[in-house]
């Protein structure tokens, strides 16, 4: 439950103040686009965070860089709440997202010290059950905050959520990477440790296949607003059961895997997904051309976000199955290219404005395609052993 909720930092700190936005233009006098601009700052340092802190905690064990990440987390979280101008909560929300970045990245090494095989898979499953939960409760935590308080209160509350996770991992949390496991502290020699796990042609080959599927979903999440309520007219309410239920998707697709990961291998899960989102995103581009009834849109978009539930269980299960005393910094370019892929592929959802869903389908469809390219020619030619495989 403790690396449950760490994993649930990064959607808390990106959700949470979203329907906090127009108050905050209101207080600072300013722009919608400079507070949406704290979002991004927010994300970036969410992208760029796992990197260092993968890397960080493969030299200097798990507990330490998270104990000092989450002293970190706490006060950008107060100075965000007491921030007087706009300029200053951008990059308070940068600071944010880069030390949140932390829970994310080293929770997953830590499940990687502790599990393997079928357990690493069952594990990280529970996970992602916890941690897709974020998405859908985050929004709703941050109404209730707001019901009650100003857009400042929604910031103490992540700051008193940092405090918990600090007091948790001093007192509770044991370190899972003993000293003689533990990286050089040496610069280069991390890069080295990028630059070797980037030459393994499956564990490459698992990274972009998660990565792009992932990105497809951030295409998702900017679009669906645009075309459920402008497209389709529905009300707020019922945006927020449709994209509920996609939520709940998710869930179901990372614990079908968890759960029968027993009776089913890993590879066999992540072709079922890549093959079954390759299905549902052709649906979508027909229904979009055709301009379909809602119902016809939803369905494939449901089994769309249900095939990244499997295919990114079944590709970080089996990216990080050997890479023991490198676990962090698997982690960080696992966590790292889905944010890098989102931000690209996001703002194209809207390229031909925002009452045609065509570009929605175009992506993910896209996405698709690209993932089940990355391992049919870098996981499958790899080969079926357990040895990483170098790219040359």
């Amino acid at each position: 439950m403790l690396l449950g909720l760490f994993s649930t930092l990064g959607p808390f700190t990106i959700d949470m103040y979203l329907p906090a936005f127009p108050e905050i233009v209101k207080q600072f006098d300013t722009t919608a686009s400079l507070v949406q601009l704290s979002l991004t700052a927010c994300l970036l340092g969410l992208g760029v965070g796992q990197l260092v802190m993968g890397s960080l905690s493969d030299v200097h064990g798990r507990r330490r860089p998270l104990i000092i990440s989450m002293i970190f987390y706490v006060a950008a979280s107060f100075a965000c709440a007491f921030s007087s101008h706009i300029e200053l909560l951008i990059v308070f929300r940068f600071v944010q997202g880069f030390a949140a970045s932390a829970g994310i990245v080293i929770s997953r090494a830590i499940a990687r010290d502790l599990f393997s095989g079928q357990e690493l898979t069952k594990f990280f499953s529970l996970l992602m059950l916890v941690g897709n939960l974020g998405p859908l409760v985050a929004p709703v935590a941050g109404s209730g905050v707001l019901s009650f308080s100003s857009w400042i209160g929604v910031f103490i509350t992540l700051g008193l959520l940092g405090i918990y996770l600090l007091m948790m991992t001093k007192w509770r949390l044991q370190e899972t990477l003993p000293v003689e496991r533990r990286m050089p502290s040496n610069f280069k020699q991390q890069l080295k440790s990028f630059v070797s796990l980037l030459r393994q042609r499956q564990f490459a080959g698992y990274m972009l296949t998660q990565g792009i599927m992932i990105a497809g979903v951030f295409a998702y999440v900017s679009g669906t607003p645009f075309i459920y309520q402008n497209i389709y007219g529905v009300s707020p309410a019922v945006f927020a059961i449709l994209f509920g239920s996609n939520g709940i998707s998710l869930i179901i697709g990372s614990q079908l895997v968890g759960r029968m990961s027993h009776r089913v291998s890993e590879r066999a899960f992540l072709l079922i997904g890549l093959w079954l989102a390759g299905l549902a995103s052709v649906t979508v581009l027909i229904v979009a051309t055709v301009h379909g009834p809602l119902y016809a849109l939803v369905i494939p978009l449901f089994f769309f976000v249900a095939s990244i539930g499997i295919t990114s269980t079944a590709a970080f299960s089996l990216a990080m199955e050997s890479q023991g005393h490198m676990a962090g910094s698997a982690a960080a370019l696992l966590g790292l290219i889905p944010f890098l892929l989102g931000a690209v592929v996001s703002p194209l959802v809207g390229i031909a404005g925002e009452h045609t869903a065509v570009p929605l389908g175009v992506i993910i469809l896209s996405t698709s395609t690209a993932a089940l390219l990355a391992y049919f020619l870098l996981v499958k030619k790899g080969g079926d052993g357990t040895e990483p495989k170098a790219l040359d």
